[in-house]
């Protein structure tokens, strides 16, 4: 199982992106899906998580301003950002708990740069 992420860019403050991930290969029984990013200089932080019921929770930098939704048939997930700032440049990098292997995945990471 792979995780591919897509979506990332450089817009300017105020802006809005979309990220995309998507498991790739035979994956069974997805439970957790979440978003963490990582800033220059910084350690890797969680942003937001989603259950499979479509629970979904939201660090407090970012609630308000970014959506997480996923599809369940099609193992994929996105996270919907809008009014972005400079602070939420970072690498963002999908996670997926794979309930049946007991196992995490995690996408490549996608940049995103968000100027003042």
């Amino acid at each position: 199982v792979q995780l591919v992420e897509y979506g990332g860019g450089s817009v300017l403050a105020g802006g809005s992106l979309r990220l995309s991930c998507l498991a790739t290969g035979e994956a069974f029984d997805i439970s957790d899906m979440a978003w963490y990013r990582q800033g220059p200089g910084t350690q890797r932080e969680w942003v937001a998580s989603i259950d499979r019921g479509g629970s979904a929770n939201y660090a407090d930098s970012v609630t308000g301003r970014f959506r997480i939704t996923r599809d369940n048939t099609r193992n994929m997930m996105w996270l919907q950002m809008i009014g972005l700032k400079p602070v939420d440049t970072a690498v963002y990098y999908c996670r997926m708990f794979e309930t049946a292997r007991g196992q995490y995945y995690w996408g490549q990471g996608t940049q995103v740069t968000v100027s003042a």
